[in-house]
């Protein structure tokens, strides 16, 4: 009985790191999973159709024309849609190769998952309706606060220096999208997220002016493409990637395209400028978590 569930617990062990080997998996399936979300703001976000877009989207097709070129083979691009509750467990189990979405690198998901070097830095604020007066933490007191189910926001809100004493309730999204919504038709009074979440929402909402993003910056975080732990072959390709398009000017360009410039399905612009923590991150590629960001 001992022999068998040692043989068992071996075999076990080797589907894992055959799981844990991309490379190999890709280069024998003929295909690659990516994880995209629905409504991440210029990050990532649905066309219809099955069809996706956005800058860490863009990111993922560079990434996978050099894993093909590892792999030796085209790859059939699949897309599965995550949430922010799903997307950690669909990667570590094999469901999705690469999640290209709106995921914070931080210590804790670090001990569950690996990230390519960060793309993007995020602050962390607040959306309010523009005739809401309301302009800072302070004011958010007895009020409702929206945000998205699997995510930090308002913990980050509630642990702010300025949120001492501050008591609001906490009413919550599925996703991005229903999390504005909420917002929007006045179910909540703020919506507590990533400021470029924020603003994509808000870029492609019925009536863009009727909206402002205000307050202090809850938090700083590096927002990065999301893969399996202990998979140095695949990190290293997408790694190399990130910073070949940092060298060569290329993310830039894809910020420009994504952020500034009228993107898809309405011509919309997010207009979020470039901030010098991104720039710092392009400059020296790595894959700190946020904590890193936010020691005093």
């Amino acid at each position: 009985m001992k022999k068998k569930l040692l043989a068992l617990a071996v075999l076990a062990f080797g589907a894992v790191a055959v799981q844990a080997d991309t490379l190999a998996k890709v280069k024998a399936s003929g295909a690659i999973t990516m994880g995209v979300r629905d409504s991440s703001g210029a990050l990532s976000y649905t066309l219809g159709d099955g069809k996706y877009a956005g800058y860490h989207v863009e990111i993922c097709h560079r990434i996978i024309e050099n894993v093909e070129k590892a792999a030796g083979r085209k790859l059939e691009v699949k897309y599965q849609s995550v949430t922010s509750q799903n997307r950690i467990p669909l990667v570590q189990n094999g469901t999705v190769d690469i999640e290209c979405g709106s995921t914070t690198n931080n210590a804790a998901r670090q001990k569950d998952v690996s990230f390519v070097s960060t793309t993007y830095v995020e602050e962390v604020r607040i959306a309010v309706k523009a005739n809401s007066g309301i302009t800072s933490i302070a004011q958010l007191n007895g009020k409702n606060v929206a945000t998205t189910t699997g995510t930090t926001s308002v913990q980050l809100l509630r642990r702010h220096e300025r949120a001492n004493g501050v008591d609001f309730k906490e009413v919550f999204g599925k996703d991005h999208a229903d999390s504005f919504l909420l917002l929007e038709s006045g179910r909540a009074d703020a919506f507590v997220m990533d400021g470029s979440i924020l603003a994509g929402n808000i870029a492609n909402s019925k009536n863009p002016a009727d909206y402002r993003i205000v307050g202090e910056v809850l938090n700083v975080e590096p927002i990065a493409i999301m893969i399996r732990k202990d998979d140095p072959a695949f990190k290293k390709v997408a790694d190399d990637t990130v910073a070949a398009l940092a060298r060569s000017g290329e993310l830039a360009k894809l910020y420009d395209k994504w952020f500034l410039q009228p993107i898809p399905p309405k011509n919309a612009r997010v207009g979020l400028a470039l901030s010098d923590a991104t720039k710092a991150a392009w400059a020296s590629p790595n894959d700190k978590p946020a904590e890193e960001y936010n020691k005093k």
